[in-house]
């Protein structure tokens, strides 16, 4: 079946431009693309871009563009949608223009996230640039990377019908994990291309729509160095360095300006669908990602605030 190959990029709408221009380019390593009306874009490749910040009181994911390989392929998706009963609706030449594509049509998901399926994302004009990499950034056939989006109390069945079922997705592994007595994380991933997943879900108590967006970097210097320059701008964390049992991506959390995290990796695993098995994990973690407040605790220091913006602790 043919479906989408790639999260192509996301669109963030944030409250405080200025601090999310520090944290993308100076903190992450990113370059801007252009600047707009309402904010300005970032890119990690030749794309023109892969995220686009707008500015705005949601402080969180406003849409998620995934590309189809060809027009054809996007009216044969476009009409599994139609025939399933999802409202779908086509771009218009100046929304197109916007995010950089030559067709993109508009369905909501079964959690209420706006989707983007997009044909022809461009490329820049000029060759990406990072001042502060020494590799690059892991894109191509992988896309821009993955994100892990809030099931909110949708039903698993609901949101693969869709994922799955109508835009061709399909399953990496699951992860359960039981964190305290009856107090479970239940995750489930899915890819559509190598990248062991593009979007992953779960029903967690979280404030946004989105929990992380993952970038990869070829060179593991790069991590340890962001690593670095978040500290030193004491950006706050999420988690530690440390490893995935299942993508095996060797990695930290950082918090966005926004409150949701960035997870910056590198070594993430590949997927051969022809010999892949599905399997249930039982532990979120291989080593490491330890939460700050632990890692202060065992150190005997007082934790820095670290807050997300709208949750109560």
């Amino acid at each position: 079946m043919t479906g989408v190959q790639e999260l192509a990029y996301v669109v963030y709408e944030v409250g405080d431009l200025a601090d999310w221009e520090h944290f993308g380019v100076t903190l992450l390593g990113m370059q801007i693309g252009e600047r707009t009306a309402d904010g300005f874009t970032l890119r990690t490749d030749e794309k023109a871009h892969r995220w686009i910040v707008t500015e705005g009181p949601a402080d969180d994911l406003v849409a998620s563009g995934y590309q189809v390989e060809s027009a054809e392929a996007l009216d044969a998706l476009v009409g599994r949608l139609a025939a399933a009963g999802v409202p779908v609706a086509e771009g218009n030449a100046a929304e197109a223009a916007a995010r950089r594509v030559e067709r993109l049509v508009k369905v909501t998901d079964p959690m209420g996230n706006p989707v983007e399926l997009v044909t022809g994302l461009a490329d820049a004009g000029t060759p990406f640039r990072s001042e502060a990499l020494l590799g690059s950034f892991v894109t191509g056939t992988g896309g821009a990377g993955h994100h892990v989006l809030l099931s909110k109390g949708v039903e698993r069945a609901e949101y693969l019908a869709f994922y799955q079922d109508l835009l061709g997705f399909r399953i990496s592994d699951l992860i359960v994990e039981e964190l305290a007595p009856g107090v479970f994380a239940d995750l489930i991933f899915l890819h559509c291309n190598p990248r062991h997943h593009s979007v992953a879900f779960g029903d967690m108590p979280h404030p946004r729509k989105t929990h992380h967006f993952m970038v990869e970097v070829t060179d593991i210097r790069d991590v340890g160095r962001a690593y670095d320059r978040c500290m030193d701008a004491k950006q706050p964390f999420e988690m530690t360095l440390g490893m995935h049992p299942n993508d095996h991506m060797f990695s930290f959390y950082v918090r966005t300006p926004s409150g949701f995290s960035v997870e910056y990796g590198w070594g993430g695993l590949l997927i051969d669908d022809a010999t892949w098995q599905v399997t249930t994990l039982d532990r979120l973690h291989s080593w490491g990602h330890r939460p700050p407040e632990l890692v202060h605790e065992l150190l005997g220091q007082a934790p820095r605030t670290n807050h997300l913006p709208g949750s109560e602790h």
